[in-house]
């Protein structure tokens, strides 16, 4: 069978799945097996494939077909232009969770600082924050070994020097440390919402992604208790559901921060809260 015949016929059984780009998870499943991108394919589609990478990327297809996210199955996710590894011990990286590194960089304007994130799983949000201001000191905490390990092999294999990993449940492990940027993407579904039966949600650790108090209960332990590591003036920044976003603001303001605001996602929606520690 030719790589082109392969991938029509797996391409028609992941639409059969209900994929939602059947043909393009079958090119990035074909292309991990053989160790070519989607290019190559195209280019040699009338090339037969061999025994041995068929039998792998059936095993992958039925996992696909199944339901278990690319990003697992291929143990990458593309962030911030990072090739970051991926596994079922953290969350995968998110085009969305972008607007949080956007934020974060457009107010890190000194040369050096220090910057937290909470809860840091495969180290996205403090890779691509660190890769942008190498002069900055940044500190990824997570309660979880096996993302802390993962975090580090990818800080390692990206070769980004400024950050470190550190074993944390939240603030727990930072004694007096202050930084002048704090951020954040907790867990912040309720319990009962139906995404975590959606899609490649199903596969998530549900640890970091659910919350008490209709999600919010950690968005607002954080803003309680971030004031005691933030420098004077210094900003929090957190990642949210899109119908959080009043909340999680109000929250901000009761806490006594200024310069509140809520910004927009790639899609429009609200989707990351701000607040500037003001003492």
């Amino acid at each position: 069978m030719t790589i082109e015949q392969l991938l029509i016929q797996a391409a028609v059984r992941l639409k059969a799945a209900e994929s939602a780009t059947p043909r393009l998870d079958a090119e990035v499943l074909l292309g991990h097996v053989l160790g070519r991108d989607r290019t190559w394919l195209y280019t040699w589609s009338d090339r037969k494939v061999e025994d041995a990478a068929l039998t792998k990327f059936e095993a992958l297809l039925d996992a696909r077909i199944a339901g278990e996210p690319i990003a697992y199955l291929i143990g990458e996710r593309e962030f911030w232009g990072l090739r970051l590894q991926t596994h079922a011990a953290s969350l995968i990286p998110r085009p969305d969770t972008e607007c949080l590194v956007e934020a974060a960089l457009f107010r890190a304007t000194e040369k050096h600082g220090r910057a937290l994130d909470l809860g840091t799983g495969s180290g996205a949000i403090a890779l691509a924050f660190a890769s942008e201001r190498r002069g900055w000191q940044v500190t990824g905490v997570d309660r979880i070994a096996d993302a802390l390990a993962l975090a580090q092999a990818n800080a390692e294999r990206l070769d980004i020097l400024n950050v470190e990993f550190i074993e944390s449940d939240w603030f727990s492990a930072l004694a007096d440390q202050r930084f002048e940027l704090i951020l954040a993407n907790p867990p912040y579904l309720a319990p009962d919402d139906p995404h975590l039966e959606q899609g490649d949600v199903r596969f998530e650790p549900r640890s970091a992604l659910v919350a008490a108090e209709n999600g919010l209960a950690d968005l607002r332990h954080l803003i309680v208790t971030a004031g005691t590591h933030l420098e004077p003036q210094g900003w929090l920044l957190l990642e949210h559901g899109w119908t959080q976003g009043e909340a999680v603001g109000e929250a901000l303001c009761e806490a006594g921060y200024t310069e509140v605001a809520t910004l927009a996602d790639l899609a429009g929606q609200p989707r990351v809260s701000l607040g500037r520690y003001a003492y």
